[in-house]
């Protein structure tokens, strides 16, 4: 029976546990979008995860969503990210780098006047975003016309091989929470009529697309998806999310990939539950499952093999040495909310390690 501290073959890779550090926009690399000394610090306190995965990083200049999260896209983000990939591995570590495009999340405001770009002309409604000018809601995106298509699946192409250069051990593509790839998988917002939308296929062929190309530069054992079907962020739905998983699962599982991560909303809910199964028994590969689990629920869902192993979030940010506290059952830190996002070392890099507690 595995447990989270049983060695793990993922891909290519042999991870020494289960406990996984989630991809987790912290938006602290500034206007260059360049990692500095801070996320070298904050990515290698962490290192002792099975894998560490970094937050969503931008495929292109003008792919930028919160004002300070990463990129890789020039020379300078390459040498960037290599110092974050030397820490780490310098401790023990393995790192994955989720690439990514925001889609209709962009605001113009933020990328030199570049309108948003989307499976369809649809807009996320009833929120704001954060942009240099304050708080603006969303604006209506243009739909990306087919023959444009390829040039953003060369973006992604590009981000992968520059995240190899930067000395990653891997790609996770991100295809979740209402971004991009995710507005051309869920029906909510796609109604293209082309070869890109309409049937699931279709829908899904932007996704298999973007894996295909960072599996010519990586190879299937270093590439990794995660997809979010139930999450309601950034105001996504769709119409049969059980049979998107299942073919989504089978394509991927297919294409021998590394693994797929199914984030959830909330693990516990029912529909969450079913929907891990569908994707257990489609997906051959490594399965992962994220969405606010404790170390006793973790537990479960490994040793009743409904998942490989288990993504932690929040739970990541506040203690550095997660997985040493799970193997002690000793207290967690406590979340400092207020400085999730941006700003300095002050709820970044600050966390007490079990050590200096006692």
């Amino acid at each position: 029976m595995a447990t989270l501290f049983t060695p793990l073959q993922v891909g290519d890779l042999s991870l020494p546990n289960r406990i996984i550090m989630a991809p987790l926009t912290r938006v602290r690399a500034g206007p260059t979008h360049v990692p500095n000394d801070m996320m070298v610090e904050y990515y290698a306190q962490r290192a002792t995860s099975g894998l560490v995965m970094t937050e969503c990083t931008m495929v292109d200049a003008h792919a930028c969503a919160f004002m300070g999260e990463g990129g890789i896209y020039s020379p300078a983000h390459i040498a960037g990210w290599k110092r974050v990939t030397d820490a780490v591995h310098a401790r023990g570590g393995r790192i994955f780098m989720q690439i990514w495009h925001p889609g209709r999340a962009a605001h113009s405001l933020l990328n030199e006047g570049e309108q948003p770009v989307c499976s369809s002309a649809r807009a996320i409604r009833n929120l704001t975003t954060q942009t240099p000018e304050g708080e603006k809601p969303y604006e209506t995106p243009r739909a990306l016309r087919t023959d444009e298509i390829p040039r953003f699946v060369g973006m992604f192409r590009d981000a992968a091989r520059n995240a190899r250069a930067a000395g990653f051990d891997g790609v996770q593509i991100h295809g979740a929470h209402g971004y991009l790839i995710d507005t051309f998988l869920r029906d909510g917002v796609n109604d293209r009529t082309d070869a890109y939308g309409g049937s699931i296929e279709n829908r899904a062929r932007l996704l298999l697309e973007v894996v295909e190309a960072a599996i010519g530069v990586w190879g299937a054992g270093r590439v990794a998806v995660r997809i979010s079907p139930l999450v309601p962020f950034n105001d996504m739905t769709d119409s049969n999310p059980e049979a998107l998983v299942a073919h989504v699962a089978e394509q991927l599982s297919r294409r021998r990939v590394a693994f797929l991560e199914v984030r959830h909303e909330d693990h516990q809910l029912p529909r969450e539950q079913a929907i891990l199964r569908i994707a257990r028994g489609r997906f051959k590969g490594v399965l992962m499952t994220n969405g606010g689990y404790t170390r006793e629920t973790a537990e479960a869902v490994v040793a009743g093999g409904a998942a490989d192993a288990v993504v932690f979030g929040r739970l990541y940010i506040a203690n550095p040495d997660l997985v040493e506290r799970f193997a002690r059952k000793a207290p967690l830190n406590e979340l400092n909310a207020a400085r999730l996002y941006g700003g300095g070392n002050d709820g970044y890099t600050d966390y007490p390690f079990l050590a200096a507690t006692g």
